[in-house]
């Protein structure tokens, strides 16, 4: 199968559709496009990379069973090569294929089969989430803040550490750490967590912000075993234990 891609229409959102099952594609491509987006199809990762490479993307969909790659070594390609955002969308529904996707960086993951309106609720929740443009941000409505000698710069969704190095950051890890530093010392649910991040709550196996703060603590704590910034409260939720400041 060829790389495929409907025609471009200004202001709509672009989705590149990476599965090597053509009806699936089909399907998608003809869905998408009647619900306002932009589609691209590529059958394997190495039309995803010519795709990413020369068009402007801004969330794809990604199945994990590919001919020619393993959708894990993609979706690590696109963290370090992209900055848009992915759902995973795979016949694997085994919880640590879950896991494995999120803690890659994946801003959701979507099990077949699927349910179409499903799977466009859940994009247009991501794409909500996602960075816009460039555009004149006011600095009352996107402060910088800062804590525990961490800034994060919300017009541009930049995190620098102690000594100004850049602290890379998934939406999804962003979108966490954000509604964590709008309630400081405040104990957060799974279930507000997760409807912040993905508009629905927390599932009774769901691990889906646990892996998300597991991500987090890596970037932020000293010893993430022992984390002193985003602590656990027991049977409630985390709750962020510092000080916030904005400037």
């Amino acid at each position: 199968m060829t790389v495929s891609k409907t025609p471009p229409t200004p202001d709509r959102r672009r989705v590149l559709v990476v599965d090597d099952d053509a009806d699936i594609t089909t399907l998608l491509e003809r869905y998408l496009t009647g619900h306002g987006f932009d589609v691209t199809c590529a059958a394997d990762g190495a039309q995803l990379r010519s795709v990413i490479a020369e068009r402007a993307i801004d969330l794809v969909l990604l199945d994990l069973s590919l001919p020619d790659e393993d959708g894990l070594s993609l979706l690590r390609y696109l963290q370090t090569a992209w900055r848009g955002q992915v759902i995973v969308v795979s016949g694997r529904s085994d919880a640590v294929e879950r896991v494995v996707g999120l803690e890659l960086g994946a801003d959701d993951y979507v099990t077949k089969p699927f349910d179409f309106r499903e799977l466009l609720a859940r994009i247009r929740s991501v794409l909500r989430r996602a960075p816009s443009g460039p555009s004149i941000v006011d600095p009352e409505s996107a402060p910088c803040l800062r804590f525990d000698g961490f800034a994060l710069d919300t017009s541009s969704r930049r995190l620098t550490d102690r000594n100004g190095a850049e602290v890379p950051l998934t939406t999804s890890e962003f979108e966490l750490l954000k509604t964590l530093l709008d309630r400081p010392k405040q104990v957060l649910t799974r279930d507000q967590l997760m409807n912040s991040l993905y508009s629905r709550e927390a599932g009774p196996f769901d691990r889906a912000i646990d892996v998300s703060i597991g991500r987090l603590r890596r970037k932020l704590e000293f010893d993430p075993s022992t984390p002193q910034l985003i602590k656990s409260v027991r049977g409630a939720g985390y709750m962020l234990a510092v000080d916030v400041s904005r400037l």
